[in-house]
């Protein structure tokens, strides 16, 4: 079933379609949570989220663009989040682990990327998280971060030279 569909039943009152469709993207969407801030906030987080799309369900206009709006929440949470952690006096002095822990089935290169890949600036880390770890395209990656699309493309590369040189300088293959 589409989102398209299942959002049109959400707005009909229907439990099962809503239930359905938290299934379907509460995992993507605790991922980029966890991605963005880190394990420690993440389920918190991805609460909010969940809170905000369920006020706004029956304000979204085209529900065949579920996908991009549902990031977009998430990108708003996400940012409202490192908002209130920057202007903590104490954010100053403390350092917040962004870092995904490894699950021990995952290889090492894995590991050493998301490392890496916490160390990024966020509009760089954000935008590398949606486009390679959520599959979004170009297009709604854009629209998600409310720039065109070269943009997305120019901190992409930017990032990838970024993770790249840090891999690199810790003698690590590119």
């Amino acid at each position: 079933m589409t989102d398209e569909l299942l959002v049109v039943r959400c707005r009909l009152g229907e439990r099962d379609a809503l239930a359905q469709l938290v299934r379907q993207w509460h995992d993507p969407v605790l991922a980029y949570v966890r991605r963005m801030l880190g394990p420690a906030l993440a389920d918190d987080v991805a609460q909010e989220v969940w809170v905000a799309v369920l006020r706004g369900l029956p304000k979204l206009r085209r529900p065949e663009r579920f996908t991009p709006w549902l990031f977009t929440i998430a990108r708003r949470v996400v940012i409202n989040r490192l908002r209130e952690e920057y202007a903590r006096p104490e954010a100053a002095a403390e350092t917040p682990d962004l870092a995904v822990p490894d699950h021990g089935d995952l290889v090492a290169e894995r590991a050493e990327v998301t490392r890496h890949l916490a160390a990024l600036p966020v509009r760089e880390r954000e935008v590398l998280v949606l486009f390679h770890l959520e599959d979004l395209p170009l297009e709604t990656c854009a629209e998600i971060c409310g720039v065109p699309v070269g943009t997305v493309k120019s901190r992409l590369s930017r990032a990838r030279r970024m993770v790249r040189a840090a891999i690199e300088s810790q003698g690590g293959r590119p």
